[in-house]
C-alpha cells in the first residue's frame, strides 16, 4: 500500500509541475516585461530606425549648378558616425529629376573629424577614375560633399577629400584639394526641395 502512495504521490507532484510549467511558459513573459521597462532602439535597417532631415546636394537639370534636396538620412551618434551617414546619403541614387556630382562606383571607405573640426572624407579611386572632368563637374563632385557636411553638421567647419587613404592635388586638373575646404553655395540654387 505504501509503494501505491508513493506511486500516487509522485504522480501527482509531477502533474503539479508539468501544470505549473505550462502557466509560466504562457504567463511568464507578461512577467517578465513590465509596462516601465526600456525597449531596445530599432535596429538600423529597419523602418522603425531613427532618421533626420538633413539637405543632400545633387545636379539640377541644368546640369550646371547644386539643388539642395532636403530628405531622410538615418540617425548617427556622435558627429563623426552622422558625417559618415550624410556622405553614404550623398553618394546613394538621387531623387528624379536629379543627377549626382559623384562619379558611378564611387565609396566612403572612411571618415574621420579632427578637433579643429576639420573632416577628411576617404573615397574609392572611382571618384577619380570615373569622373567626367571639366571644371564645372569636378566643382559640383566637391561641393556636393563640402556643402552636404557643413551646412547639416555646424561642427565641421571644412572638408578635405582623400582618395585611397591619399591627399590628392585634385579630382580632375581644376580644384586644389590639399587643404580642407570651407563651405561655398556659389554653385548651389538658393531653394531647396523636399523629398
Amino acid at each position: 500500500m505504501t509503494k501505491r502512495r508513493d506511486i500516487l504521490m509522485y504522480a501527482g507532484l509531477a502533474g503539479v509541475l508539468i501544470a505549473g510549467l505550462i502557466v509560466l511558459f504562457f504567463v511568464g513573459p507578461r512577467w517578465l516585461s513590465t509596462p516601465g521597462s526600456v525597449e531596445p532602439l530599432p535596429a538600423a535597417g529597419t523602418a522603425e530606425a531613427r532618421k533626420i532631415r538633413a539637405r543632400l546636394f545633387f545636379v539640377g537639370t541644368d546640369g550646371e549648378r547644386l539643388s539642395p534636396v532636403e530628405q531622410e538620412v538615418p540617425f548617427g551618434e556622435g558627429p563623426s558616425e552622422q558625417a559618415r551617414r550624410i556622405v553614404e546619403a550623398e553618394l546613394s541614387a538621387p531623387p528624379a529629376p536629379y543627377s549626382s556630382p559623384i562619379p558611378a562606383g564611387t565609396k566612403l571607405k572612411t571618415i574621420f573629424l579632427t578637433p579643429k573640426g576639420e573632416a577628411y572624407v576617404d573615397l574609392s579611386p572611382e571618384v577619380r577614375t570615373n569622373h567626367p572632368g571639366g571644371t564645372t563637374n569636378e566643382v559640383l563632385t566637391v561641393y556636393a560633399l563640402v556643402n552636404a557636411l557643413t551646412l547639416n553638421l555646424p561642427a565641421i567647419t571644412g572638408v578635405q577629400i582623400l582618395v585611397d587613404g591619399k591627399e590628392v592635388d585634385t579630382l580632375a586638373g581644376h580644384l586644389d584639394l590639399r587643404r580642407p575646404l570651407e563651405q561655398d553655395l556659389t554653385y548651389a540654387n538658393r531653394q531647396s526641395s523636399t523629398q
